[in-house]
């Protein structure tokens, strides 16, 4: 489940300590359409958008 970071709105992984006092989300939000558009290295270990999921 991704988690959407207090600080800057940035998504990451639940396993990763770059999210601070974030909130878990249930979902990618619309305008997440590839893992491009994730910045954090957190998600380079998928190799697809839907395996992230």
């Amino acid at each position: 489940m991704p988690v959407m970071s207090s600080d800057d709105f940035s998504l990451h992984r639940e396993e990763c300590d770059q999210f601070d006092d974030g909130m878990p989300v249930s979902s990618f939000p619309d305008e997440v359409t590839s893992l491009e558009d994730l910045d954090c290295e957190c998600w380079d270990r998928f190799d697809s958008l839907a395996a992230a999921e």
